[in-house]
């Protein structure tokens, strides 16, 4: 169980939504498989990226919901008194992002697949969202648009041309009385006012106008990159952001994609004498001027933009003391940060490795707060997770509005969720599904090696050992990478392959 700050109440975590749930038996396509997921500031819309290149967007349902369940003065008074709802979303629209290129210079494929997504800020029901393949950064506008809807088809009266009407009076008697006075038709006018025509046709009724959402490519901010971006983060002047790749971090202006400042670059003059790379990237939440960013070495340094134009040079390191001793081969590969997250009290910042998830205050660069075991029963089977690559599986790491609670994945499906001053063997864990420990039904499949700078910081080489993961404790095949907080309801969206669970407390 969880506990609040406040009181020894525990947090119930309950089942809330799913998206995308498979059938028993159904296989998972592999461009439905979920890489990113975010929601906006506000917590109004929850963004989903997959390996296909699409970016789907939910919209926050229960204020609509509201509206309809109270209408008298009365019911509306008595929800200042009723507990409050958990957020509920629904599906809004869905764009595609990226397609799939090639580099004809390097002779490498990009893929699609969407890496990292970010909100930026609301103007006037705009919706903006930056999303990043490997190379590529593009900003969509997401805008509501009023759809005019066929309600029926019906005859309806239409104008009749004045030739056609002339035409006509041309075969009446001439003993009648002129059509035509002051220059208009009285036939016609009287057969309008009537709502009546000689002359009908079947047209479309237009009724019942309905909302959708229209997504736009805004900027395209692309050539910056030669390695896969893995972080982009909006800084809180609301102007500008910024992309991370393995060796350099880019500092953009939302409005200006031909051009962008480099502030960090740990390309050395060898390759050879390549150390490590970078691996997260995140601005201060309150302070322009400051970010941080975390390295495949396991540290965590902090840059301030105004005092020099190249950060990389000068910045505050965060270093566990554990991490300064004698290191095995595969303690160097653990100890890789795979996400760090600020808290919105702008002092601390949480990490996420390998084995551990570490809450750390910005003044205490020795040793960090908080250390929580996530998974510290596969530590004797590190030679087996090397061997199926499990052990460069990148977990990613949120944390409550309030700063209370930080949550992260793990294999067979499961989310942890840790309470700030329980402990490192505290917290809770929830099995990914509408039942409690579900577990997938599919048969693992087998992963290729893919090619990355960061493997070369790391000795890419094998011990001799062969195991398949299905001899290990848990289900390796099933983990849950991507998890996000909301901002201001304990309420945690995590992606398990296609299918996203929402889970509140």
């Amino acid at each position: 169980m969880t506990f609040s700050a406040d009181s020894l109440t525990p947090l119930e975590w309950k089942f809330s939504q799913v998206f995308g749930e498979r059938a028993p038996g159904e296989d998972v396509q592999e461009g439905d498989v979920i890489t990113t997921i975010g929601f906006e500031k506000s917590g109004d819309y929850l963004a989903v990226g997959d390996r296909s290149g699409r970016v789907v967007i939910f919209e926050r349902s229960e204020s609509k919901d509201d509206s309809l369940l109270y209408d008298s003065r009365k019911d509306l008074e008595q929800l200042d008194f009723a507990p409050a709802r958990h957020p509920t979303f629904q599906y809004k629209t869905e764009f595609q992002s990226h397609e799939p290129e090639f580099d004809y210079l390097k002779s490498v494929e990009i893929e699609e697949r969407i890496n990292k997504l970010k909100w930026c800020a609301t103007h006037s029901g705009l919706l903006f969202i930056l999303s990043a393949n490997d190379k590529t950064i593009k900003q969509w506008k997401v805008k509501d648009h009023k759809v005019k809807k066929v309600k029926e088809m019906s005859p309806i009266p239409v104008l009749c041309p004045e030739n056609v009407l002339l035409a006509e009076g041309s075969f009446t008697n001439e003993e009648e009385s002129p059509s035509i006075a002051h220059s208009c038709h009285l036939e016609w006018t009287e057969k309008l006012a009537q709502n009546h025509s000689p002359y009908q046709d079947t047209h479309a009724r237009i009724g019942d106008i309905e909302g959708a959402s229209r997504a736009r490519c805004r900027k395209v901010y692309t050539h910056a990159h030669d390695f896969s971006i893995n972080s982009i983060s909006n800084n809180s002047d609301g102007e500008t952001f910024i992309s991370a790749d393995d060796l350099r971090i880019n500092l953009w202006n939302l409005d200006v994609s031909e051009q962008c400042f480099n502030i960090i670059d740990m390309k050395p003059s060898s390759m050879e004498d390549l150390t490590e790379v970078i691996t997260s990237a995140e601005f201060h939440p309150a302070h322009c001027n400051l970010l941080a960013y975390s390295s495949s070495r396991g540290l965590i340094r902090l840059a301030d933009m105004r005092q020099a134009a190249l950060c990389d040079h000068g910045a505050r390191i965060l270093q566990h003391g554990e991490s300064r001793g004698p290191k095995s081969f595969f303690t160097e590969i653990i100890t890789s940060i795979s996400d760090i997250k600020f808290l919105n009290d702008g002092r601390h910042l949480i990490s996420r490795d390998y084995m551990t998830l570490k809450l750390w205050d910005m003044n205490m660069d020795s040793s960090p707060v908080a250390i929580f075991k996530i998974h510290e029963y596969l530590r004797p089977k590190l030679p087996e997770l090397y061997n199926n690559d499990c052990i460069f599986d990148k977990f990613e790491c949120c944390t409550s509005g309030d700063g209370l609670h930080f949550a992260t994945g793990s294999y067979s499906n499961l989310l942890r969720v840790f309470p700030d001053g329980v402990g490192s063997e505290g917290g809770v864990i929830i099995g990914a599904g509408t039942t409690p420990n579900r577990r997938p039904l599919h048969q693992a499949t087998s992963r290729h090696r893919r090619s990355s700078l960061s493997n070369l910081t790391r000795g890419f080489y094998r011990h001799g050992h062969d195991s398949s993961s299905n001899e290990l404790s848990c289900n390796l095949s099933s983990k849950l990478l991507h998890v996000a907080w909301h901002p201001t309801s304990n309420l945690v969206a995590c992606a398990a392959e296609n299918s996203l669970f929402l889970y509140y407390a």
